[in-house]
């Protein structure tokens, strides 16, 4: 059985490695051991910041909604704590979103959660 070399196959792995680290700075586009020690830590940092941007829009979405109902004269705790005491269940998102577009729907809410945190 004749050899076989694996010249082809060593060509393609490369290649793929090189294409994925094309707008890499200096040698870590250009030399293959470099450039596999790069695209491992780009994609092990890919997917560290797909789990951080999960935090980062709560954030953003509790920053909104506390604006929102301060200028309302409630605390974005009590108005979270009101509608809990009345059963109302919207995610932060879309209070952020009602927040921004839908500010006579948004101000409905804060009335509820003002009339259920008095009750109780």
């Amino acid at each position: 059985m004749p050899r076989v070399k694996g010249g082809t196959t060593t060509r393609r792995r490369h290649k793929k490695v090189l294409e994925l680290t094309k707008g890499h700075v200096a040698s870590k586009h250009k030399l293959y051991r470099r450039a596999r020690e790069s695209l491992t830590h780009a994609l092990k940092y890919a997917y560290r910041h797909r789990k951080e941007l999960k935090g980062d829009m709560r954030r953003l979405w509790i920053v909104r909604i506390n604006a929102a109902t301060t200028a309302s004269g409630l605390s974005y705790g009590r108005f979270i704590n009101g509608l809990k005491k009345a059963n109302v269940v919207v995610n932060r998102k879309v209070l952020a979103e009602m927040a921004l577009n839908d500010s006579a729907g948004f101000s409905k809410l804060v009335e509820i959660a003002t009339k259920n945190l008095d009750n109780n």
